[in-house]
C-alpha cells in the first residue's frame, strides 16, 4: 500500500486523507468558541480497516493539541470511539 498522506483543508472544514493523489478519506469539522467539533469520518469503500481513519484522528488531535487552547468535541461515533482507545488526548476533550 502507499503512503497515506493527511491534509487539513480549513476551507472545507475537513481533513482529507490521500494515496497517490487520490481521495480515500475525510473528517469532518467546525470550530465554535474555541472547540473542534469532529462531526463525521468517513473511508471509501476499498479502503477501510487499514487504519486510515485512525491516522486522520491522530492528526487531527495533535493538530488541536498544538493549537493552544482549542478543545475537542466529538460528535462523530469513530471520533468518540478513538478518544476512549486513546486516553493521552482526554485533556482535550470540551
Amino acid at each position: 500500500m502507499s503512503e497515506v498522506t493527511i491534509t487539513d483543508v480549513p476551507e472545507r472544514g475537513r481533513y482529507e486523507a490521500t494515496i497517490d493523489g487520490a481521495l480515500v478519506g475525510t473528517s469532518d469539522y467546525v470550530v465554535l468558541d474555541g472547540v473542534i467539533v469532529f462531526t463525521h469520518a468517513e473511508v471509501k469503500p476499498g479502503h477501510a480497516r487499514q487504519g486510515i481513519a485512525s491516522d486522520m484522528a491522530r492528526r487531527s488531535l495533535e493538530d488541536a493539541r498544538n493549537r493552544q487552547g482549542l478543545r475537542v468535541r466529538a460528535v462523530c461515533s469513530f471520533y468518540r470511539w478513538y478518544l476512549e482507545q486513546h486516553p493521552q488526548y482526554a485533556d482535550l476533550v470540551a
